[in-house]
């Protein structure tokens, strides 16, 4: 219950920092909540905020286009301040950008919209 809560103030967060990201805070609450309280379950899953959101990835595993947008920019500028600005060796920018790459790969062959 604890991990539920922790990630759900991170999500939170989330929703207001734009680097830190919501979703996946949100999914590991879920996760949380269904295993340790049917209610605070039933109470995220139903949010009027964050509910249709998890109802949608749980349905039917969309990744809304705004998030794939976000998603992948924020890979590519972390891509590029690694590059640039701190100038990391190639083996550690190519390690990171192949690791980037295959969220990326994941991220855009998640639907966007449901079926039909």
């Amino acid at each position: 219950m604890a991990l539920g809560f922790f990630c759900f103030g991170l999500g939170v967060l989330g929703a207001f920092l734009p680097l830190l990201p919501t979703t996946p805070f949100l999914l590991v609450a879920l996760w949380a909540f269904s295993r340790s309280s049917r209610r605070f379950h039933h109470w995220l899953y139903t949010h009027p905020r964050f509910g249709p959101q998890l109802q949608a990835w749980h349905e039917h595993g969309i990744v809304p286009v705004k998030v794939k947008v976000s998603a992948l920019t924020g890979m590519a500028v972390s891509l590029a301040l690694m590059a640039f600005v701190a100038r990391v060796k190639w083996p550690v920018l190519a390690g990171a950008a192949a690791v980037m790459l295959v969220g990326a790969t994941y991220i855009l062959s998640r639907p966007s919209r449901p079926p039909g």
